[in-house]
């Protein structure tokens, strides 16, 4: 079994170094990077399972790392913040970021998440179906999302939604059963995330120019629903 390896990113030494005794206690190797240049330098000669990014970081800052990122990499990332605003936490899913967690923090609860989120995005022996609509193909063994034959770049996250809600057509989730399942019952972030994440997959499905998959029903949720063809 391959063991996962996890990039600490953080200008702070004392929060890198903590941060990695507790990931090797999950038995994962730990990495460390004091900057997004170094980071960004790291990510193009190794390969990682999961980044975990602070945003207050000199020269170019957590958002702009995980923007980058993003642009060839879909691994989780779990952003650190000393700050706790909403907006910031919104801004950080719309780029791409899994989870969210504001400091200080505990490094087990972090731990914990990197675990979480770990269990959900790397294979394991459950062999789960592919899943064919028109137009739309998504591949749960190699994690791919095909549209009219194309394939379109989606993070963990916006996988796991669509094939969670793609799993059972015409069945009406609740933000709140999404979140539990998605993001983990210990998740902190509100409701407003799934609205982002089901938005950006709208986007990604390409709404514009053909049938809408992801249906909201007003005052509960959503639903994936199979076009008529």
């Amino acid at each position: 079994m391959t063991i996962p390896n996890i990039l600490i990113v953080d200008d702070e030494e004392g929060i890198r170094d903590l941060v990695e005794i507790y990931i090797k206690k999950e038995g994962y190797n730990a990495h460390k990077a004091a900057n997004s240049k170094e980071a960004l330098e790291k990510i193009k000669t190794s390969a990682y399972d999961l980044f975990i990014v602070d945003v207050m970081m000199p020269g170019l800052d957590g958002f702009g790392l995980v923007k980058e990122i993003r642009k060839f990499n879909d691994k989780p990332i779990i952003m650190l913040t000393a700050k706790g605003e909403e907006y910031e936490r919104i801004l950080g899913f719309e780029l791409g970021c899994d989870d969210y967690v504001v400091k200080p923090f505990s490094p087990r609860e972090l731990a914990h998440r990197v675990k979480a989120l770990l269990k959900r995005t790397l294979p394991g022996d459950k062999q789960e179906k592919t899943l064919k609509f028109p137009r739309l193909v998504i591949d749960h063994i190699a994690r791919k999302v095909e549209v009219d034959n194309q394939e379109v770049s989606m993070t963990p996250k916006e996988f796991n939604l669509l094939y969670y809600l793609a799993s059972s057509p015409g069945r009406v989730f609740t933000r709140e059963q999404i979140l539990e399942a998605i993001w983990g019952y210990d998740f902190f972030g509100d409701l407003r995330t799934v609205d982002t994440h089901v938005k950006k997959l709208r986007e990604k499905l390409g709404r514009d120019n053909g049938p809408d998959y992801l249906s909201t029903v007003w005052g509960v949720g959503y639903k994936f629903e199979v076009p008529q063809c």
